[in-house]
């Protein structure tokens, strides 16, 4: 007891001056017991959660792709490619010769059937006369039946001459036609095959053309987002160039992919120099508008991959609460964990632990 008398002075000069020490590097003095414990960790500014009407959007990826692809082919067989006038990226109208083919044994073909009707005409004409006289004669004894009806045949067989003479000359007028290669419709030309000099077989592909120009985005959608998109519906889409480009829902594919689980959407697109075919997009399908709590996205904190916000109670203490992100729209975010009327710390938060005590200065303006 002694002893333990004696050194009381000495604790109390030690105390004074650690106490001494503080005050000189910090300028503060110390303050000991519950006040120094219900000391404010931080001053905070308050914000309310809101309620807004926001948009519903599906996301989702794909390519533009043509909307229809025309083939364009030889339509006769070995005759030589002689003029091309067309080539990629070309823009053509419905009925220009875009390639043409050495069209002289062609021309000589036709010639040569034009004589052959010609003979046919003439042998037809023959033909009837001696029917004609023929007939003249029929009652009489100057020409039996079976000579009428031969004379009849004859001029059956001349007629039919003439027509397959006809046909010959028109199937040989169709083939001088097809020499000229000419665009099926209005389009941009997308690639071509055709080489000066070649020998085509029928059938043999020379060019191929986007019909009218129109492109369109095909989304891969999965089979719950199918069932919410509808024709009409606008879309957004932002090529991996940065481009934006607005577009229609035409139609949605009625199967889905029995590997994958996706459909396909079938967007129009506005015509844009910019846009190619080939090109990979992302995009929002724009469904419509739904009410949602949201909050400045400042509010939030990421802690081991979840996201936080801090209530301030009436005791001026914190508690953090666990919420779930969603929609985002400039700088806000919809949740769900919280209420209209929770205090949430605005900014700051990620100093701040659960059960942290703040001084809370103001309420924060509403950010739109």
């Amino acid at each position: 007891m002694r002893l333990e008398n004696k050194l009381k002075p000495w604790r109390f000069v030690a105390a004074t001056i650690v106490a001494a020490t503080v005050f000189a590097v910090t300028g503060n003095p110390v303050v000991a017991g519950p006040e120094a414990a219900a000391k404010a960790a931080l001053t905070v500014v308050t914000v309310h959660p809101e309620m807004r009407d926001w948009p519903q959007k599906v996301v989702a990826t794909g390519n533009v792709q043509p909307w229809q692809e025309a083939v364009i082919g030889a339509e006769v067989s070995g005759l030589r490619l002689a003029e091309i006038n067309a080539d990629t990226g070309d823009t053509v109208r419905r009925g220009q010769v875009l390639a043409r083919f050495a069209d002289e044994v062609v021309v000589n073909d036709v010639a040569q059937q034009r004589a052959l009707l010609e003979d046919a005409r003439a042998k037809l004409i023959e033909a009837e006369a001696n029917e004609a006289g023929a007939q003249k004669l029929r009652g009489s004894a100057a020409m039996s039946a079976q000579e009428i009806t031969q004379f009849q045949t004859a001029a059956q067989s001349a007629r039919a001459q003439v027509q397959i003479a006809e046909a010959r000359l028109q199937s040989e007028l169709l083939r001088l036609g097809y020499t000229r290669v000419t665009a099926p419709d209005d389009g941009v030309i997308s690639s071509r095959t055709a080489t000066l000099g070649a020998v085509m077989q029928s059938g043999g592909e020379l060019f191929r053309m986007i019909r009218r120009g129109r492109l369109e985005w095909r989304a891969e959608l999965t089979e719950g987002q199918l069932r919410a998109v509808r024709a009409g519906q606008k879309v957004t889409l932002k090529a991996a160039s940065g481009l934006l480009v607005s577009g229609t829902v035409r139609r949605v594919s009625p199967v889905v992919d029995v590997q994958t689980r996706n459909g396909l959407v079938y967007v129009d697109l506005m015509a844009l120099p910019e846009l190619k075919a080939g090109m990979f997009a992302q995009g929002e399908f724009i469904l419509g508008t739904a009410a949602a709590l949201t909050v400045p996205q400042s509010t939030l904190v990421v802690r081991d991959g979840y996201s936080y916000v801090f209530c301030v109670g009436q005791d001026q203490r914190v508690t953090q609460v666990k919420v779930i992100a969603g929609r985002r729209v400039g700088g806000r975010i919809e949740v769900s964990g919280v209420k209209p009327e929770d205090a949430l710390v605005a900014t700051g938060a990620g100093f701040l632990n659960d059960g942290d005590t703040v001084r809370v200065e103001k309420s924060a303006a509403t950010s739109k």
